[in-house]
């Protein structure tokens, strides 16, 4: 019996090449991105922020005067950069479902790409975990600059710009942490699972794009209830004042047994109409469920890994369907390639 060799032409093809000079188009224009985003916050918050804060300043010291002379496109010019640059970061892992559906693995199906790399002796499992490991990696930075830079330049302005967002700004609250990071890796996952189970790129594509929004309001809708709330109850003609940034929960009525019940509508002239109304349904008071400032970033990480739990389903629903596709994942052992 004579030894059989595998000839150099018929050698396993080296997966990470492949794909870097597959996607080439798609890294450069991802890098570009970055790279532009990443200036222009730098942008925002340097001389955009000082300048609004200098027009803010020149405001408060004009007392009301009608002769004020301040820096007001200034302030807006601020205002409206930063909603400019803020809103296509949240849209990022959108781009990101867009494309793994339908590119990294929809039209690799389509056009038969995935069928030749197994031809040539790559499993099924190596040719799908380099597929997600190589884009996870570059998407991870590609959204982590920008997101550090945005939160750099929104901390700048915090107590310099009247107008700047709330840190619990709907918009804001996903694009200061690692929340548009993790929904990032989630549309990464997403659309490769479109990819599979689809076959074709386009519908792959629409496919990714509305699990991806479905998985954000899913994640903003959660949020709130992802770490314990503070109740604050106050009795009728006493205010409860906080001056820290929060976010509400649940407000109402509080009743003689400590029940909390909806607020009705009070249609009355005077604040005293409306409490006979309270006390005519058994309120003494108010309450007020709210997170504080301090509860900022356990939401953050909360709800980060929420979606990177539902990055790791969507991964391993991958990998299901992949093997029903192709049968097993791996060959045989002793099986030659």
């Amino acid at each position: 019996m004579t030894a059989v060799t595998t000839p150099a032409a018929v050698r396993r093809p080296h997966l990470t090449r492949w794909v870097l000079r597959l996607h080439r188009p798609e890294l450069l224009v991802w890098a570009g991105l970055v790279l532009l985003g990443a200036a222009l916050l730098l942008w925002l918050g340097g001389p955009l922020t000082d300048a609004a804060a200098d027009g803010w300043r020149q405001y408060k010291a004009c007392h009301w005067s009608e002769k004020c002379a301040y820096d007001q496109d200034a302030i807006l010019r601020y205002k409206d950069t930063y909603n400019y640059l803020t809103l296509p970061l949240a849209a990022l892992p959108l781009l990101v479902a867009a494309w793994a559906g339908a590119a990294l693995t929809g039209r690799e199906m389509e056009s038969g790409t995935a069928q030749l790399a197994w031809a040539q002796g790559v499993t099924p499992a190596r040719w799908l975990a380099t597929r997600l490991a190589l884009p996870a990696a570059a998407v991870t930075a590609g959204t982590s600059l920008p997101v550090f830079l945005h939160h750099r330049a929104w901390v700048a302005a915090r107590g310099r710009v009247d107008t700047a967002k709330s840190q619990w700004d709907m918009w804001t609250f996903q694009t200061n942490g690692p929340t548009t990071v993790a929904l990032a890796l989630a549309a990464l996952t997403a659309g490769a699972l479109a990819g599979l189970a689809l076959r074709r790129a386009l519908p792959a594509l629409a496919t990714a794009v509305v699990a991806t929004g479905g998985l954000w309001g899913l994640a903003q809708w959660l949020m709130p209830h992802l770490w314990p709330t503070v109740t604050h109850v106050t009795r009728f003609g006493h205010t409860f004042e906080d001056s820290s940034p929060s976010l509400s929960v649940d407000q109402g009525l509080v009743t003689r047994t400590g029940g909390h019940i909806p607020e009705p509508r009070c249609y009355a002239d005077t604040w005293a109409g409306c409490q006979r109304l309270f006390e005519k349904r058994g309120a003494v008071g108010f309450y007020q469920t709210y997170h504080p400032d301090a509860h900022y970033w356990p939401l953050q990480l909360t709800t980060s890994a929420l979606v990177l739990a539902l990055a790791g389903l969507f991964t391993v629903a991958a990998f299901l369907v992949l093997r029903r596709l192709t049968g097993a994942l791996r060959p045989p052992k002793g099986a030659t390639a």
